[in-house]
């Protein structure tokens, strides 16, 4: 453009500015900028500070197989930082980083020099050789739990199916109960309980979404734990309840617990006991009978506990699992005269020695994995951010879970009384404009509430900061070589400790396998 065309079209842009805009209070002036040290996510500067005195940041970079031969070319911090603050921010697809190339705060605090293109993220995770990026993320997933996994702890798997729209390597048409028909790959999970910590994740063609396709992972997982780590119970629902995985824990002394499919032979055994007397309370309305069952296909017998739940009125169909009708055989109750009484059933399979009413609030437990993968799934896009070879979608999955499982436990370090999800936790620990000053060498971050909740979220987050810097400071003077990170997981293993004891698990007596 001509000097004198760029004088016109800079007096035309004062001259709107200066026209304003006609609002119900009057006419406001307006100014743009098209560049600002501002940012809608100012209090993430004390994420941020978590990650840098934990070491995890650093280490993370460091250790990424992420290698470039030209000048020009991003840096690592560049990559991973538009990464993670696209995660943050809850994006689904490369293309929302977009939204975030205007932050002109945390980028710099991440010790990045640019936010890079969505077109320059998908090409640097392309960059990153699959077994070495693999074991890259898998290292830092377990980093993040292994201080953790002192306590008794319990290990969820789960496998969910991931609807795709593209043409994407693994997209296979296949049991898909949300949208039937639609190709689809399949996520398989492996949860800590009660943190909802991330230990590693699976992506899958969406035909191998079955159990055997999960037991390679979750031997893995559990071979690679050393002795006082692992966990005291593997639980999942009925798909993992078959001879080759329950074979497989009972071979490495693996506790387990497992919801059985209601098959012709299960339907059968519970008609068995239907009448029978002798049933236990199993907590929450429940009772439940203990036995032994062989069905088709397992070469021993196994516990088999059957639960059930009575249902008042005309009832003959509690409802569905996965496709199958549950059981509600019905009788009269003949305190309520004409009244009939029908049955929810459950069926657990197990080698543990619980008793009854410890193991219904076990599997009942089960349902706060569900809220995990809801979570994952809905509130931090995973799943999302999608490409055409099945290698970065694994890579996207792990990274995605890596982010969740340090937010989550910094959220925990602010609000040690429950656990938020990121729906609400984002809005307050990380919503506020931030807007960058410098002076006299010193910069500042000047931060103005976005919601109702400001003064508690300055509270807690000026409480995190000054744990860490403790923490800090306590470690320099002791010249311990214990990390800050291990710091960190001492204090929230004794915050958990305190929130939430585990229940004392009642053994039975003198029950036959012995491992309780």
């Amino acid at each position: 453009m001509g000097e004198s065309k760029l004088k016109v079209a800079k007096r035309e842009e004062m001259l709107l500015s200066c026209a304003g805009v006609q609002t119900v209070a009057g006419r406001v002036q307006v100014r743009w900028e098209s560049e600002s040290a501002a940012t809608p996510m100012g209090q993430l500067a004390y994420f941020i500070e978590f990650l840098t005195l934990t070491g995890l940041w650093s280490r993370w970079l460091e250790s990424c197989p992420l290698f470039y031969t030209s000048p020009n070319a991003p840096s690592k911090a560049d990559v991973l930082g538009t990464w993670m603050l696209s995660v943050l921010s809850g994006h689904k697809r490369y293309s929302h980083v977009t939204a975030i190339r205007c932050d002109g705060v945390n980028p710099g605090l991440l010790g990045m020099d640019k936010v890079i293109s969505e077109d320059a993220l998908r090409n640097a995770l392309k960059r990153i050789p699959e077994a070495e990026g693999t074991a890259w993320l898998d290292g830092h997933l377990f980093a993040s739990v292994a201080p953790l996994l002192e306590a008794p702890w319990i290990l969820d798997t789960d496998t969910t199916v991931k609807p795709l729209y593209g043409h994407q390597e693994g997209a296979i048409i296949s049991y898909n109960p949300k949208k039937p028909g639609r190709p689809s790959h399949s996520y398989h999970t492996y949860l800590m309980a009660g943190l909802r910590q991330v230990l590693g994740v699976e992506v899958r063609a969406g035909n191998e979404h079955a159990a055997k396709h999960t037991q390679p992972g979750l031997l893995k997982i559990l071979d690679d734990l050393p002795p006082g780590k692992k966990p005291k119970l593997v639980r999942g629902d009925n798909a993992f309840g078959n001879d080759a995985m329950m074979t497989a824990l009972e071979e490495r002394g693996q506790p387990y617990l497992f919801k059985l499919k209601l098959s012709k032979n299960v339907k059968r055994h519970i008609g068995s006991l239907f009448r029978q007397s002798g049933w236990t309370d199993a907590g929450q309305g429940w009772e439940g009978k203990d036995g032994e069952l062989a069905l088709t296909g397992w070469e021993t017998k196994r516990r088999v506990v059957v639960l059930r739940r009575p249902l008042t009125g005309e009832v003959v169909v509690a409802g569905e699992d996965d496709g199958q009708q549950l059981l509600a055989f019905v009788e009269a109750d003949r305190k309520a005269g004409k009244g009939i009484t029908g049955y929810e059933y459950a069926v657990l399979v197990t080698n543990t020695d619980y008793e009854i009413l410890s193991l219904g609030q076990l599997y009942r437990d089960r349902a706060d994995a569900e809220n995990a993968f809801d979570e994952l799934k809905n509130q931090w896009g995973w799943g999302g951010f999608t490409t055409h070879d099945l290698a970065r979608c694994q890579l996207a999955a792990r990274g995605v879970a890596l982010i969740y499982n340090w937010w989550s436990l910094f959220v925990r370090l602010a609000n040690p009384e429950a656990r938020r999800e990121a729906i609400t936790s984002r809005p307050w620990l990380m919503s506020s404009v931030g807007r960058r000053t410098e002076h006299a060498g010193q910069t500042t971050i000047t931060l103005t509430g976005l919601h109702a909740h400001f003064e508690k979220a300055r509270a807690a987050l000026m409480r995190v900061s000054a744990m860490l810097q403790g923490w800090v400071t306590s470690a320099a003077e002791q010249l311990e070589p214990t990390t800050i990170w291990n710091l960190v997981c001492d204090h929230l293993k004794r915050v958990l400790a305190g929130i939430a004891t585990p229940p004392a698990h009642r053994l039975l007596i003198n029950h036959a396998n012995g491992i309780g």
